[in-house]
């Protein structure tokens, strides 16, 4: 018998189904209209009810709730909800004023987090989730201090050298198809974001910049890049075949694509063994960017960073190689 449930929240990822009890609560299990189904359905709808904050279940639930997941972009909640779901999983029962002593519990929670162990960076995705959570029942002066606090990620990686040389440019052009490349060199060329370039438009280029809101601050700010000479050239070589800058091969927006299988298939092929990320395409621009002499404020103002942070990131995204190349390239040019 099929049962009327209401605001059921339904999402699809990676051609599987999900159905949440409302948009941005708790996962349901079971088949649709199965009692399974309807029964944590049910019990969803009362924990929303009568939402007991004193035990993290009921905490979750408030979390759920609040703006600060509510907030979130809606592939970050769809990829947090099954987090959230483990959490309610492994410490559902447990009373809240438990996680304010952190001597007991941080074995606790690395005991989990090591669930994952074979997995680093999932590993430390779990500890971000929980973190998130029990800051919330901070908000709610359920605890004092977050005990995950002080817990280390297992995934290590430092980025700082791994950016893409010209050798690295060129090798990948020569297997990548048109769209690919374009996407590469625009990044390569602007220091945008994967998410950025996706949606960048012709209507974003004008006659001196490209002026682009971020996703990442959710069009809070604006990227701001000066159409130099090499950019204009770029950018001329890109078919104008629809409104977005980027498309696949029947001129359509290219949804997946920037940073997609046609991507990481033309990287293993043309670099097997060289461990370079499309974002790894933001520290080439900026290298770019500082070897050309630009200030901190202007490479701030360009790639939508906080200038305040430049001095950081750019130790970040620019490794001490690149730097001292451009130092050298810069005396050079004085000695001339």
């Amino acid at each position: 018998m099929k049962v009327d449930l209401k605001g059921i929240a339904k999402v699809t990822s990676k051609d599987r189904t999900y159905y949440y009890a409302w948009r941005g609560g708790p996962r349901l299990t079971g088949k649709p209209n199965s009692p399974e189904f309807i029964t944590s359905y049910h019990e969803a709808i009362t924990s929303r009810r009568t939402t007991d904050v004193g035990k993290v279940r009921g905490l979750v639930s408030s979390y759920r709730a609040s703006p600060a997941f509510t907030g979130l972009a809606e592939t970050t909640r769809r990829v947090w909800q099954r987090w959230l779901d483990r959490i309610v999983e492994r410490f559902g029962e447990y009373p809240v004023a438990q996680f304010d002593r952190p001597e007991k519990i941080r074995p606790i929670i690395r005991k989990w987090r090591d669930t994952w162990s074979d997995r680093p960076r999932s590993a430390d995705y779990a500890i971000q989730v929980l973190s998130r959570v029990l800051t919330h029942a901070v908000d709610l002066d359920k605890i004092r201090a977050n005990p995950c606090e002080g817990i280390k990620n297992l995934y290590s990686n430092n980025r700082a050298e791994l950016i893409w040389t010209n050798d690295d440019l060129a090798a990948l052009k020569a297997v990548a198809s048109p769209e690919v490349w374009w996407a590469v060199s625009l990044a390569a060329h602007t220091g945008l974001r994967a998410a950025d370039l996706k949606e960048l438009a012709w209507s974003h280029i004008g006659d001196d910049a490209i002026i682009i809101p971020t996703s990442k601050s959710r069009g809070t700010r604006s990227a701001f890049v000066p159409l130099y000479d090499d950019l204009r050239s770029v950018l001329a070589e890109i078919p104008k075949r629809s409104l977005s800058v980027l498309t696949n091969e029947k001129g359509r927006q290219w949804r997946d694509g920037v940073n997609g299988t046609s991507f990481r298939n033309a990287r293993d092929s043309a670099l097997p063994g060289r461990d370079l990320h499309f974002h790894d395409l933001r520290g080439t621009a900026a290298t770019r960017f500082h070897a050309a002499g630009l200030s901190n404020r202007e490479i701030a103002e360009i790639m939508a960073w906080e200038e305040g942070q430049v001095d950081r990131i750019i130790r970040r995204y620019v490794g001490r190689s690149a730097v001292t190349s451009a130092i050298v390239q810069k005396l050079k040019r004085a000695e001339g």
